[in-house]
């Protein structure tokens, strides 16, 4: 663990370079801390040719990056947030080789950012019920065959939360990274699931408190969510979209890319398909297809207890309700409540318990759908 001194100076040297990653990295890198860089304040060209004058004139003058970074710090201490130096031995260990590597992140959350297999799942905010199945489906069946895997996603509107919900379902711990500071959660509406990723998972930010979420903060923190994953896969996209962005800097870093093929002419599978038809991404439409080509083998099988997971905590009416929409899914409350025997009244009460443990999901028509 970084001495509170470097971290008390990293912060600084973040706000020094203007939140600029390859010069952060660069004087980082090259005088070995950030202590280093300012005890090298008054000559940093000497140390660093490759400065230009400005740069070196304004490292000359820490006094306000130094006030911000001890209001940052008591603002982390009292929140049970992590800082992590690019030093620190728990720096997510695949994002330290990447040459825009953040030189500090801030962390809450329980997850080790260096287990085995981390994936990250991302796509389109306007996710269709088939994008939804599909996440559903894929870490399902990914479970029942390897029970540790980290699943990483931006905690955004779409297949981002649907990730992030369906893993902590399924078992899995996830964890979200942030386009801005941890004194905050965007979008608002899925912070009691972020208050849960922190138990089961964690949130993770380049930014400092206070920071807002411009739309180049997601942009950028796509690459944190392509470099400390081992592979990116895509579930539906527009032909233009953020998944894309971490898709290609996926490649850039030498990781896995891979997307589930859309239907042809529908608006958010025209990115996947492009991906796949310009090999930008290969072609997946199970876990076993993933699985195979990572060369991951199994190393669990228990179908029993991945059922006790999926549904936990369901009373006997609810179960009858769940065995019929195992066997014939998408059914109207009316055809429920005669295949079930279930009172119209209290049928409607237990459809939704069921979709409040994020069991079934009600369509148009008063339809439900199983999430499974």
């Amino acid at each position: 663990m970084m001495s509170s001194e470097e971290i008390y100076y990293t912060i600084a040297l973040t706000r020094m370079t203007g939140f600029n990653q390859q010069i952060a990295l660069l004087l980082y890198q090259t005088l070995g801390s950030s202590q280093a860089v300012y005890e090298h304040r008054n000559h940093i060209g000497d140390a660093v040719p490759e400065t230009t004058p400005q740069l070196r004139e304004s490292l000359k003058h820490w006094d306000d990056a130094l006030r911000r970074a001890a209001a940052e710090i008591e603002f982390i201490e009292k929140g049970g947030i992590r800082a992590l130096t690019l030093n620190d031995e728990d720096y997510p260990q695949r994002l330290r080789p990447c040459p825009d590597a953040p030189i500090l992140l801030y962390y809450r959350g329980t997850s080790d950012l260096n287990q085995q297999r981390i994936i990250n799942i991302v796509g389109t905010r306007h996710c269709t019920q088939y994008g939804q199945d599909l996440v559903r489906r894929f870490l399902n069946d990914l479970r029942q065959q390897l029970p540790q895997v980290l699943v990483v996603s931006g905690l955004a509107y779409g297949i981002d939360i649907c990730a992030h919900r369906t893993a902590m379902q399924q078992g899995y711990e996830t964890v979200g990274i942030l386009a801005h500071g941890l004194d905050q959660i965007y979008p608002y509406a899925h912070r009691d699931t972020a208050a849960e990723m922190v138990r089961r998972g964690g949130l993770l930010t380049e930014y400092m408190s206070q920071t807002e979420a411009m739309p180049n903060n997601f942009r950028q923190r796509n690459r944190i969510v392509a470099g400390i994953s081992d592979a990116t896969i895509l579930v539906e996209s527009a032909f233009k979209g953020g998944g894309l962005i971490t898709c290609r800097i996926a490649q850039e870093y030498g990781r896995d890319v891979f997307a589930f093929p859309g239907a042809v002419g529908q608006p958010y599978s025209e990115g996947c398909n492009k991906a796949i038809r310009n090999n930008t991404a290969a072609l997946i439409t199970s876990a076993a297809d993933f699985m195979e080509s990572m060369g991951w083998q199994p190393q669990s099988s228990k179908p029993e207890a991945v059922e006790r997971q999926l549904f936990p905590d369901l009373t006997d009416d609810e179960r009858k309700v769940v065995n019929l929409l195992q066997q014939t899914n998408d059914l109207q409350l009316n055809l429920i409540s005669v295949k079930t025997n279930l009172p119209m009244g209290q049928l409607t009460a237990l459809l939704f318990s069921l979709e409040m443990k994020g069991v079934v999901r009600p369509l148009a028509g008063g339809t439900y759908h199983l999430l499974s």
